[in-house]
């Protein structure tokens, strides 16, 4: 569900670095298109029923920048990056990465693939196995996929531990012996050991206080900037999310419904849903005038299972209308790399309209 005012408030507080986004090239290093993730499930007596988690979903990621994918509990953004690294099988649509199509790839192929894809999970301590210490942890992966000769790992070892602000020393301590934060700054380490061009982080920083997640998120701006590192990032977070992405994609019920730049989309958001989310992130200042601006949304998302006609977000958006209903609207562009997915947002006499 969308975050209350209460708890975004002290969100938008994070003292976090901004930096310019690395250059891109031309091609993408990632290009999903059309990507269908169904799960069957048992609807009792018997039957079987099809969970659409995700349901046609397309996006680019360029080199050295960052995408975040954002929406609702249940809206499919773990499930799309969980689908990018294989973890989750796709039902249908293409990933392709680095010019390779993912959803080809099978054993050994695969296996190689991995580690130029790696993952840093939400929860900082599960993550870990509390039986290994701290240097063996970050060294696992160069074990498990062979990378390098074995007489370097340790110095690799070392360069990560350098690199991501943790002392040498902790290399032989476990994980209980570690701060939150640190355990995280771990789990980070362990992510760039193999040299990924795509880091995916799935709520890197929902786990940690307000102290930490600066941190963490100024890290990981660090590593881009002197690494041009990739990171395709999930969150429910808007605070945070305005303030590590280049790039940002709304997901609501299996779907992307806007898709823009950090600059367009914090600036102007179109699609209602969008509005909607943003309103719930009041500004330091003017606080208590904007909260008296909330767009509050009535009801849950309609289930997956049986999504409903037209555009999904119709039976909650306060700007519904009956053609809503009757067909789905399609992402479109309406602005220079800037689409959405609603009937009514169009150019008039040069400027965009919104229906909220």
């Amino acid at each position: 569900m969308i975050q209350t005012q209460t708890q975004t408030q002290t969100q938008t507080q994070i003292p976090i670095q901004t930096q310019a986004p690395a250059s891109a090239v031309s091609a993408p290093l990632l290009s999903v298109r059309d990507l269908a993730v169904h799960f069957p499930v048992s609807s009792g007596g018997g039957r079987t029923a099809t969970v659409k988690a995700v349901d046609g979903v397309s996006f680019e990621l360029a080199r050295g920048r960052t995408l975040a994918i954002v929406g609702e509990s249940g809206s499919g953004k773990t499930t799309t990056a969980l689908s990018v690294l294989r973890l989750s099988e796709p039902t249908a649509g293409a990933i392709h990465f680095d010019g390779q199509d993912l959803t080809a790839l099978r054993g050994e192929p695969l296996r190689r693939m991995r580690r130029r894809l790696q993952l840093v999970f939400q929860d900082p301590y599960s993550s870990l196995n509390p039986r290994q210490r701290a240097g063996d942890i970050v060294r696992a992966p160069l074990d498990l996929m062979d990378i390098g000769p074995a007489a370097g790992r340790a110095a690799r070892v070392a360069e990560m531990f350098e690199l991501v602000g943790l002392r040498q020393d902790q290399q032989a301590l476990y994980p209980h012996q570690f701060s939150g934060g640190q355990r995280q700054r771990l789990n980070v380490a362990r992510a760039l050991a193999s040299g990924p061009d795509l880091i995916v982080c799935d709520e890197p920083v929902s786990a940690l206080d307000i102290a930490i997640r600066a941190q963490i998120l100024n890290l990981l701006r660090r590593i881009q900037r002197e690494r041009g590192q990739s990171f395709l990032f999930i969150s429910h977070d808007m605070a945070v999310v305005e303030h590590i992405c280049d790039d940002i994609a709304v997901m609501y019920l299996g779907k992307i419904i806007e898709r823009a730049s950090r600059r367009a989309f914090f600036t102007r958001p179109l699609h209602p849903y969008s509005v909607a989310l943003m309103s719930a992130v009041p500004t330091v200042r003017g606080g208590r005038e904007a909260a008296t601006r909330r767009v509050r949304l009535s009801g849950d998302p309609p289930s997956p299972v049986d999504p409903p006609p037209g555009c999904r977000f119709a039976g909650r958006c306060p700007a519904a209308r009956p053609a809503c209903s009757a067909s789905e609207p399609p992402l479109r562009e309406v602005a220079p790399g800037h689409g959405v997915a609603c009937h009514f947002v169009e150019l008039r006499d040069g400027a965009l309209v919104a229906p909220l």
